[in-house]
């Protein structure tokens, strides 16, 4: 073995066990200081000693007092529960407070406050509520806290004509504020909603606020950690079937053609409708106006002479109970009147 590796292998275990020497000096020093409360200047912080949800209200036994590092105390962190109680009426909770949490200013309302959804704003901010149904609203998961994404799906008239359907991103990693009523962001349990109110800024409000009238309106959920917005792009039914814009421009016209054939032929049906609704009330008219001269009142009937017909009836003559015979008497004629003999 060389001289020069034998040498660098010794100076390399003498700074190992140097190294190892000097960390458990290190390690024994700080052992030392947080041994000694003492030496660190310490303070009190106020904390939940209960859980508390949205809308609970303050009070002495729901807070406790702990000891604190005096340089590590949380920005609007009351030191005692009587600083934090001040005031003229009861103070009350904008969001779940675990046990042991610092109770910090943010966290709750003013003297005599309502928790109400403009507290729980923040500066320059603007609270929007949009109408979902049982799928648009992510089948009811979204609770008060969450993070979701708006999106916009449109339906416009292309240049030739034909409807153009399409899905873009309107606004990133909105804040929810609440679903339907409730703002509580301790809740669990997933339920469908109609309406979510979420936090924008003034410009995304007026967004929100046209594009409810302008398409429909749906949520997308995003990992409470993903904060950062993300470059998105317009979806249309091409991306979904892969056709080229011709093909879908001639599927949409089949449907317009469609769609005129069946309007026409409903129109057709509509005029046949009318046609026969024109007859019924023709009959009926004319049914009403015979009703009418039904129930005139009859003119009066001026009686007539009344006629004499003459009947010829031949009456045979009875026969003559007599007959005259006559007898010659050499050239004289005499005459004699005898019974008559049938």
């Amino acid at each position: 073995m060389r001289a020069n590796t034998i040498i660098m292998i010794i100076l390399a275990g003498v700074f190992g066990v140097l190294a190892v020497v000097l960390a458990n000096m290190w390690l024994a020093n700080q052992r030392s200081a947080m041994a000694k409360p003492g030496d660190v200047a310490r303070d009190t912080v106020v904390v939940a000693a209960v859980p508390l949800k949205f809308g609970d209200s303050l009070s002495a036994d729901k807070l406790r007092e702990i000891a604190w590092p005096a340089g590590a105390v949380p920005s609007g962190a009351f030191k005692t529960t009587k600083e934090l109680l001040a005031g003229d009426g009861t103070k009350q909770a904008l969001q779940a407070i675990g046990v042991n949490e610092p109770v910090l200013a943010t966290k709750i309302t003013g003297p005599g406050q309502r928790a109400t959804l403009s507290a729980v704003l923040a500066e320059g901010m603007k609270a929007v509520s949009i109408r979902v149904n049982d799928v648009l609203g992510v089948a009811g998961f979204v609770f008060p806290g969450d993070r979701v994404d708006i999106l916009l799906t449109r339906t416009v008239r292309g240049d030739q004509g034909a409807d153009r359907s399409f899905v873009d991103v309107l606004l990133q990693s909105v804040k929810v504020l609440a679903v339907d009523q409730v703002a509580d962001e301790s809740k669990e349990n997933p339920q469908v909603v109609k309406a979510v109110t979420v936090e924008v800024s003034t410009k995304d409000a007026q967004k929100l606020t046209l594009a409810a009238g302008a398409g429909q309106l749906s949520l997308a959920l995003r990992q409470t950690a993903a904060n950062k917005g993300e470059t998105t792009e317009r979806v249309t039914l091409a991306d979904l079937t892969g056709d080229t814009p011709d093909d879908v421009a001639k599927r949409q016209a089949e449907l317009d053609r469609q769609k005129a054939a069946d309007a026409a032929a409903a129109e057709e049906r509509k005029r046949a409708d009318d046609k026969i609704d024109g007859l019924a009330k023709a009959v009926d008219r004319v049914g009403s106006k015979i009703d009418e001269l039904n129930k005139a009142k009859p003119a009066p009937v001026v009686a007539s002479a009344p006629q004499v017909k003459e009947v010829v009836k031949y009456v045979q003559p009875e026969p003559p109970t007599r007959v005259t015979v006559g007898v010659f008497r050499g050239v004289k004629l005499e005459s004699y009147e005898v019974p008559r003999q049938d």
